[in-house]
């Protein structure tokens, strides 16, 4: 079997041939181009071919698949590609590596999205992008402003309503003094603002047709609370539903799952691990918090988690974000809509009291309410007894006068005793 492992570069790339049966190898440098690349494929007898995965191997996988070539892409962020102890590192032996690693079968697999999405998720993040930008340029233009004294509207109706009172303060920069070259300035801020809005609206205007056409937003906007940006970045990230086993597959594919540490009776849980995509995560914290005006499942899941305590109001926001992601995720799966009914009912279900608060206590003290619920019932919160009042602190030490000054311990002295 002939593999070939491609240590990816910018500008090149190795290319490391391994021949599992005589464990020989050999490499060959060729640039990171589609040329150069379909050359390589053409002029040697490839079984499997393994990458890392990075910005060129979108398009090298989709080489790989016109050409019917068996091909992994691997993740960088398994424990397997961790070569921190290394003491020579080259573009040889990353490809050496990775042959070898795929020899043995110990790589994990990432999923490579269609064209169609990965073009979906740059436009979504370039999106945000020139948010960003634009709302420098605002912050920017304000601070001109504050810094000579000049009051302007706050909020959006300096942009809207007040944007002639800005809009009089601005001069081209030939025609500025040497005592307001600040207009100049700001009028090519303005010039700025208003081409990077205008690229904003034609992008916004596009992103609308691709969700009208699209099944799996129109299903996820169902749920109060979330919008038509939350979810379309849902489903241009997640892509094909099928491919996650579990709710807490899809949960670690968001880095919303906490990290562990085990080590013989040690099992600890720590925060959450974010190996998944930044942006997500945070427009899935700002629908969850949306989400509590609107949705009333968002409210009976946050107040059950949070407990009351106002030290887990941000833990439970996260998690009820986390539980937003897995119930979009279960709606593409199944191509059903949002049904607040069931939902709502086993939220009541699961924090529901106990029937008598005597009972439950009587329970807790004696441990008889140990065991988990059987036959898939739902498990109920313990009612747990209230913990008694410290009591007097007892010593057998005599007690010191407070006049009495505390004497300090002499220390011994460590010189042997002098010989007579």
């Amino acid at each position: 079997m002939m593999i070939c492992s491609l240590d990816l570069g910018k500008f090149k790339s190795v290319a490391c041939f391994f021949d599992t049966e005589n464990q020989t190898y050999r490499f060959e440098t060729i640039l990171t181009k589609v040329s150069h690349v379909n050359h390589l494929f053409e002029s040697n007898d490839i079984d499997l071919v393994v990458m890392e995965a990075c910005g060129p191997s979108g398009w090298i996988s989709d080489v790989c698949h016109q050409r019917k070539l068996k091909t992994i892409v691997c993740s960088t962020n398994d424990e397997a590609w961790s070569w921190k102890n290394t003491k020579r590192k080259t573009d040889r032996d990353d490809a050496l590596r990775l042959a070898k690693m795929a020899m043995m079968k110990d790589l994990t697999s990432v999923h490579v999205p269609s064209p169609e999405i990965r073009e979906q998720r740059a436009i979504i993040k370039y999106r945000k992008n020139l948010d960003y930008r634009i709302t420098r340029i605002k912050n920017g233009i304000r601070s001109t402003f504050a810094n000579r004294g000049i009051e302007i509207d706050t909020g959006a109706r300096a942009w809207n309503t007040g944007r002639a009172h800005i809009d009089s303060h601005r001069k081209p920069i030939d025609q500025c003094g040497p005592d307001d070259l600040w207009k100049g300035q700001l009028d090519s801020e303005l010039k700025q603002l208003d081409e990077l809005t205008t690229e904003m609206e034609s992008i916004e205007q596009r992103l609308e047709l691709f969700a009208v056409d699209n099944a799996h937003i129109q299903r996820v906007m169902t749920i109060p609370g979330v919008g038509r940006k939350t979810a379309e970045m849902l489903v241009a990230t997640i892509d094909d539903p099928h491919r996650f086993k579990s709710a807490r597959h899809i949960s670690s594919y968001l880095g919303m799952t906490p990290r562990q540490y085990q080590s013989g009776e040690m099992d600890r849980s720590g925060r959450i691990s974010k190996r998944g995509p930044r942006m997500l995560r945070s427009m899935l914290l700002e629908c969850a918090w949306a989400s509590l005006r609107y949705n009333e499942w968002s409210k009976l899941t946050f107040k059950r988690i949070h407990g009351g305590s106002t030290t887990r109001r941000k833990k439970a926001g996260i998690a009820l974000a986390r539980k937003i992601a897995v119930v979009a995720w279960a709606m593409m799966r199944d191509e059903t809509n949002w049904n607040a009914s069931k939902l709502i009912a086993d939220a009541e279900q699961v924090g529901a009291p106990e029937p008598n608060d005597e009972d439950a206590t009587e329970k807790a003290k004696t441990g008889s309410n140990k065991e988990a619920p059987r036959n898939g019932a739902t498990a109920r919160p313990l009612q747990r007894a209230k913990p008694k009042p410290p009591g007097p602190i007892h010593s057998e030490e005599p007690k010191r006068a407070a006049s009495q000054p505390k004497k300090s311990p002499r220390r011994k002295s460590r010189r042997s005793p002098m010989k007579t």
